[in-house]
């Protein structure tokens, strides 16, 4: 059935995360002199390993995250003044482009009725620049600096729900990333949609979404059809 409210993991989902850091820890490469730099993909997978442990320990504000992350995955790779690139990475995520299917379906689902709200593991000022990308007014925002705790804590859920006030049942999350993002949602009750833009594999056996679309049209649809 329809739900009420659609609620949506933003970077990866929305906006072209992985293309976003991989393009920028690939570009950061060359200019370090590096002629043969790996593939972008496979810098990034690191870099997102560095990050998800970071996360896992006491609140920083999402600018410190991603400098301490790209600070420590510059130290790996045996680049000593990483500072420049900390700094950077915060205006380059700024800028990030939602994939091309985002706009027109999201304002598809809005016109069929449903309530949109982003939860995303960043601080607002960096959002308020992402939301300007994508161009559709979002019914509500809740970030990891409202909360003081990252997904995959389910402290945003929590809050998201508290301020939507509807049943966790009419609630669907979308979401690109398991671990962040689909198992969370479902120990609260709500029910949830892969974004599986790769066409992967199910990365958690334990885990099933209640939906699985290969980009933000299968949204559309079943927004639609109800």
């Amino acid at each position: 059935m329809r739900p009420k409210v659609a609620t949506f993991d933003c970077y990866g989902t929305l906006v072209d995360w992985e293309g976003g850091i991989a393009g920028f820890l690939y570009s950061l490469l060359l200019r370090e002199g590096v002629a043969d730099p790996p593939p972008g993909g496979e810098l990034r997978e690191r870099w997102e390993e560095i990050q998800f442990e970071l996360i896992q320990g006491d609140y920083l504000p999402y600018k410190e995250v991603l400098a301490e992350t790209t600070v420590g995955w510059c130290r790996e790779r045996g680049i000593a003044d990483a500072g420049p690139y900390a700094a950077a990475i915060v205006g380059s995520m700024r800028a990030w482009q939602p994939f091309p299917d985002t706009r027109p379906a999201l304002t598809r689902t809005r016109e069929a009725g449903v309530r949109l709200v982003i939860l995303s593991n960043t601080d607002r000022d960096i959002i308020d620049h992402t939301l300007r990308q994508i161009g559709v007014p979002f019914d509500d925002v809740v970030t990891a600096e409202d909360v003081g705790a990252y997904k995959p804590s389910t402290k945003g859920f929590e809050h998201l729900l508290e301020r939507l006030g509807e049943d966790p049942a009419d609630v669907l999350h979308v979401a690109f990333g398991f671990k962040y993002d689909i198992g969370p949602a479902q120990r609260l009750g709500m029910p949830t949609a892969w974004v599986n833009r790769h066409a992967e594999g199910l990365p958690d056996r334990g885990v099933a979404p209640d939906h699985e679309w290969k980009d933000l049209w299968g949204l559309a649809e079943l927004a639609s059809s109800s």
